[in-house]
């Protein structure tokens, strides 16, 4: 009874995507020189989605600002985002996935989990069939992925993240110890820069340093729940299993990273509005409403800060979320120190219908308009894309507040 996992992620995929098309037209592949994905090209605006391997030479780097790049590499050659582009090549490659795997998870737009649990009468040599899948995706769609192969996902992923591009890799538990402990603890899958860098202040430098360090320490840094995690993951311990089906949302978030720090409540109302406008259409065409918003703003200076309210009745409405995520702001902010990131969070989900009518019938009348024109909005871009129709409020220039912070919004849920 063979335990069997294949993680496949494809290799710069936004690059990869744009490449590919542009070699099927007969134009130079983007792969083989300085190049880039983000923003606007002519405007200079924008972040980097992703970056060529000879573009990494000059220390271009994923997220940031488009014009700092140019400033590292006068010469890169920039693509805009073409998100159907996108979502065309990830249908593509899941389908060749879905063709040899029972049970295939998509984890986000350019990678999945494969489960070949069970499956060694059909599948005798593990590398041979990634192999196959990984020369079937790059002879037929153009472009190359990555696979790590092991016994559960946690392994697989870290697998697939060794040497790049179009290789595959293994990484079986008896392999931990060569393979991945000596990697710098930064590497272990779900460590971020400031968890590495109070593990690296205690003198755990390596995943090996953090499989052999006492559970006890590592409670007393980060807390029972993350101290217990650090520790499984650096010893290759995960039982998530492969989902058929993508779980239901646990809730929806926003951000938008700016290129200029906004210094003024009126820009910072005007990204709210486009944040709740953009998150709350989401949650709307999922059938979610929420119990509970927050708000968060990182400063100049990189310190983080967040509040959330619990509400009396569950909401899905534009303008509702737009108004709390105002006064949660003018509670956090000072007004003075510049921040660098707002973002919108929606959590507590739920489908049920909840209506609680207010003693004031105008309120209730007002509430109901404004449910007309968020199914309105909504219904218009489903069929004629999102730039169809925007609000009033977000066409407004007023101190440039408009062109200044047009910046690329990151959004999962």
């Amino acid at each position: 009874m063979r335990k069997l996992i294949f993680h496949i992620d494809v290799n710069s995929a936004y690059l990869s995507w744009e490449a590919a098309r542009r070699v099927r037209n007969g134009e130079p592949d983007l792969r083989l020189i300085p190049s880039a994905i983000g923003g606007d090209p002519e405007k200079r605006t924008g972040v980097i989605l992703a970056k060529s391997i000879p573009a990494k030479k000059y220390k271009i780097t994923t997220g940031e600002p488009v014009a700092m790049a140019l400033r590292k590499c006068p010469d890169l050659v920039l693509a805009k985002p073409d998100f159907k582009l996108y979502v065309q090549n990830s249908r593509a490659f899941l389908e060749i996935c879905k063709k040899y795997a029972p049970v295939v998870e998509q984890v986000s737009i350019d990678e999945c989990f494969c489960d070949f649990n069970n499956t060694e009468r059909i599948y005798p040599d593990p590398m041979e069939l990634a192999h196959r899948i990984k020369d079937e995706i790059r002879d037929t769609l153009g472009f190359t992925v990555n696979v790590g192969i092991s016994e559960n996902k946690l392994l697989a992923k870290m697998a697939s993240d060794f040497e790049k591009p179009d290789k595959v890799h293994t990484l079986y538990p008896g392999e931990i110890p060569t393979k991945m402990w000596p990697l710098p603890v930064g590497e272990l899958f779900t460590v971020g820069r400031a968890t590495a860098q109070r593990l690296i202040q205690a003198r755990i430098e390596t995943i090996g340093d953090l499989a052999h360090t006492d559970p006890a320490q590592l409670t007393q840094m980060f807390g029972p729940k993350m101290g217990s995690h650090l520790y499984r993951y650096a010893n290759g311990v995960s039982n998530s299993p492969v989902l058929a089906e993508p779980e239901e949302a646990k809730g929806y978030s926003i951000s938008t990273t700016l290129e200029d720090n906004v210094e003024t409540t009126e820009a910072a109302h005007h990204i709210l509005l486009a944040l709740a406008d953009s998150v709350a259409a989401r949650m709307r065409a999922d059938g979610f409403k929420a119990w509970c918003v927050g708000v968060t703003i990182r400063s100049n200076d990189f310190k983080n800060k967040s509040h959330q309210l619990k509400l009396g009745e569950p909401t899905d409405g534009t303008n509702e979320i737009y108004e709390l995520a105002k006064k949660l702001f003018s509670e956090l902010w000072n007004g003075k120190t510049p921040l660098r990131l707002l973002g919108i969070a929606l959590t507590d989900l739920t489908k049920e219908e909840y209506t609680q009518t207010s003693i004031f019938a105008a309120a209730d009348e007002k509430k109901e308009k404004s449910k007309k024109l968020d199914r309105t909005v909504d219904a218009l871009r489903s069929k004629y894309g999102r730039a169809t129709i925007q609000r009033g409020a977000l066409l407004q220039d007023t101190h440039e507040v408009g062109k200044k912070y047009k910046a690329q919004m990151e959004s999962e849920k």
